[in-house]
């Protein structure tokens, strides 16, 4: 059973990196990344390497960032999920990513997946989607806010934000998270809280754009191999696919000039979203590529993203 780790560290420190706000930057760590000292204010502790899922034969793991000293009421949790295509990235090089929502007052779970040398699309869907089951599942024990949860991520991990956000809790995607909580106390309960937010940094929205045509990638092609049907599952797991009336709030943020995501991605969404009446915001960097934002660029982007969050009542107005 995994332990709580202390870890201290200076508020400066702190304050100092936020203020960079190096969210898809972040340095490829190793596993003691995530206790990195530089990464933890005094008051917050971590629940590292947390087994949430076993997939594939791959213990799944994810890590838990909470305040010492603000757990007398439930706290609004944010889920992020780390970019790489499907086919690369790790938590730990996303450790950084907790720093703003932990300084909005929000508790934060870092979440691994299956990439696609461990098997091919849609598992890191599936696991997204177990991920938040286990969310639900432990809100007592963190004490989290199920009325509050975001989920957030950049390039694929976006995708991976968007569609753990919008797909139905009955989606047969999550087939693979009730065979993980096999008991004879009788009939499996989805626990997957209602996602009330996403913010979405330059993530995929329609899968299938990009494995054929002028947009196609290597990396999503890569991630679903020469399967047959691909096509079909791909509209499956595309957020796009699932925009409807009374779905969570999108906020998203992509650069113009992205050579790897095309912009267009969350323009559609933005259209598909406001058909559909969802409160949603396309910021846009202007001249922005794929990530490597100017510093100036992030912190504008942050600051909107926490006033879309308080404007919903998800983020705490005084964290």
């Amino acid at each position: 059973m995994p332990t709580l780790s202390w870890r201290p560290a200076t508020a400066a420190a702190i304050a100092c990196v936020a203020c960079a706000l190096a969210f898809p930057l972040a340095a490829k760590a190793g596993e003691a990344g995530v206790r990195s000292a530089a990464l933890l204010d005094h008051g917050w502790w971590i629940d590292a390497n947390v087994t949430y899922l076993t997939a594939s034969g791959k213990e799944l793991k994810l890590d838990v960032y909470l305040p010492v000293n603000k757990r007398d009421k439930p706290m609004p949790v944010a889920m992020h999920f780390h970019g790489g295509g499907w086919v690369a990235g790790r938590r730990e090089g996303a450790a950084l990513s907790a720093l703003p929502y932990m300084e909005m007052g929000f508790a934060f779970v870092n979440v691994s997946y299956r990439l696609a040398n461990v098997a091919l699309a849609p598992a890191a869907v599936e696991d997204a989607l177990c991920a938040l089951q286990w969310v639900g599942r432990h809100a007592k024990k963190y004490n989290f806010d199920l009325s509050r949860v975001v989920t957030t991520g950049d390039s694929a991990g976006g995708h991976l934000a968007l569609a753990t956000a919008m797909i139905p809790s009955d989606s047969p995607l999550t087939h693979q998270c009730a065979a993980n909580e096999f008991t004879w106390s009788g009939p499996y309960t989805n626990p997957a809280p209602k996602v009330a937010a996403v913010v979405n940094w330059y993530g995929i929205t329609d899968v299938a754009d990009m494995l054929q045509g002028p947009n196609v990638r290597s990396y999503a092609v890569a991630w679903f191999g020469s399967m047959p049907g691909r096509e079909g599952l791909a509209r499956t797991v595309s957020p796009l696919t699932h925009v409807r009336a009374g779905g969570p709030a999108v906020f998203t943020i992509h650069g113009d000039a992205d050579p790897l995501v095309p912009y267009a991605h969350g323009v559609r969404l933005k259209a598909a979203l406001d058909k559909a009446g969802v409160k949603n915001v396309l910021h846009t960097i202007k001249g922005g590529g794929h990530g490597g934002f100017t510093a100036e660029q992030y912190v504008g982007a942050y600051e909107a993203v926490h006033g879309f969050l308080r404007s919903l009542g998800i983020a705490p107005a005084q964290p």
